[in-house]
């Protein structure tokens, strides 16, 4: 097998848990150097520290998954595929029956994702390494979840910086043609075919509640709506009135379906196919809660710089359309930007406004995408709600 030998005095992170090892902490490796190799890991002394996987094509070019073990077997991909899935048992309930199942890093299976959709699971495969395990993860997720259909949507960029090409389509069974899912009560389709990600956007679950809990009678402007997430808690809230507003003429058109299944009003909705930027720059409206969830802004550390500035020109004119006493919900999902740069750039933002403004919670995926503790990577989406004073 691989053995990676780490440079002196590097493990001290693989000690303490992050499954990353990138290029430089690699003093020397032995044996076949192939894409999503297992390997053994090692400190330069010789110390046992674990086993993953190998990938000379990537910046991460080594990712745990076994500590104190030299192999990560089929049983053991299985047993912690079981583990992931019993943590989720008390999220599902009859209000919501689905949501994320495994999360990669956060459940130690670095590169894998799945997601249950009532039931139906859709998974991505981002790494070398997990690609090789493809005929093991789905006989896993079979005989642990019995799921009426497993559909692959790994067409993540991520896979190109892996050096393997997209794969989609049926794994196991047959999905519905129409896929209908309940979160917190209501009623959302979602295509797990060309939808973003695996279609649905389930980390954002607890944060529509808190919106639904906070709009009551309030004018909402929803910023990359896409399938209307935040607009139906908002008009399920009380909401007067939602501008949704994104680039998708086939996101909004999902997102009035979703309006109408839930038998709200649909003329409390007008929705806007337009570049968010835009939209706010040139509407003379000022609304009383603002929802910005943006698509990533940063894929990786050389875009951070850019990001910030997008994410402060958004949070800018958020800041300048708020009504006084009005919300701002604003999310980040970019793991490249971490909490503190994103708190950083938003108060920035809301300074340069001209106006005061209170910050009210700091918000973060729900427990069906956990994080593990030292891998703070894996924290990708952070978010704030802002109240203007005046």
């Amino acid at each position: 097998m691989l053995i990676v030998h780490l440079k002196r005095n590097r493990e001290k992170c693989v000690r303490g848990g992050n499954p990353w090892i990138f290029s430089g902490s690699i003093d020397r490796i032995s044996g076949t150097q192939a894409a999503g190799e297992s390997c053994i890991v090692r400190t330069y002394q010789g110390e046992l520290l674990g086993c993953g996987y190998y990938n000379p094509r990537s910046a991460i070019t080594v990712r745990m998954l076994r500590w104190g073990e030299e192999t990560f077997s089929d049983d053991a991909l299985s047993t912690a595929i079981r583990r992931a899935i019993a943590q989720r048992q008390s999220l599902l309930t009859p209000a919501t029956d689905s949501c994320r199942l495994v999360n990669s890093e956060g459940d130690f299976l670095p590169g894998l994702i799945v997601d249950d959709y009532a039931g139906g699971l859709v998974m991505q495969i981002l790494t070398a390494g997990m690609e090789r395990m493809r005929e093991s993860i789905v006989s896993a997720l079979v005989s642990a979840c019995t799921p009426s259909f497993i559909y692959e949507r790994s067409d993540s960029e991520s896979r190109a910086r892996e050096g393997i090409g997209n794969a989609e389509g049926i794994c196991y069974g047959s999905p519905p043609t129409d896929i209908i899912i309940r979160e917190n009560g209501l009623i959302f389709g979602a295509d797990i075919v060309r939808g973003q990600k695996t279609g649905f956007f389930f980390d954002q679950r607890q944060n529509r509640a808190l919106v639904r809990s906070f709009v009551a009678d309030r004018r909402i402007c929803d910023c990359f709506s896409y399938s209307g997430g935040f607009t139906v808690s908002a008009l399920d809230g009380g909401a007067r009135s939602v501008d949704a507003v994104d680039q998708s003429g086939d996101a909004l058109r999902q997102l009035r379906n979703n309006v109408a299944a839930n038998s709200l009003d649909g003329d409390r909705v007008t929705t806007h196919t337009a570049d968010v930027f835009s939209f706010l720059r040139e509407t003379d409206a000022r609304y009383d809660c603002i929802i910005l969830d943006p698509p990533k802004f940063a894929r990786h550390p050389g875009e951070i710089e850019r990001a910030c500035r997008g994410y402060k020109d958004i949070n800018l004119l958020a800041c300048k359309k708020t009504a006084p006493g009005g919300l701002i919900f604003t999310f980040s999902c970019s793991h490249a930007v971490d909490a503190r740069l994103f708190r950083q750039v938003v108060f920035a933002a809301a300074a340069d406004s001209g106006r005061r403004f209170q910050l009210l919670h700091s918000l973060s995926a729900g427990p069906d995408h956990p994080v593990n503790l030292a891998h703070r990577e894996g924290e990708y989406l952070k978010g704030l709600v802002l109240r203007a004073e005046g």
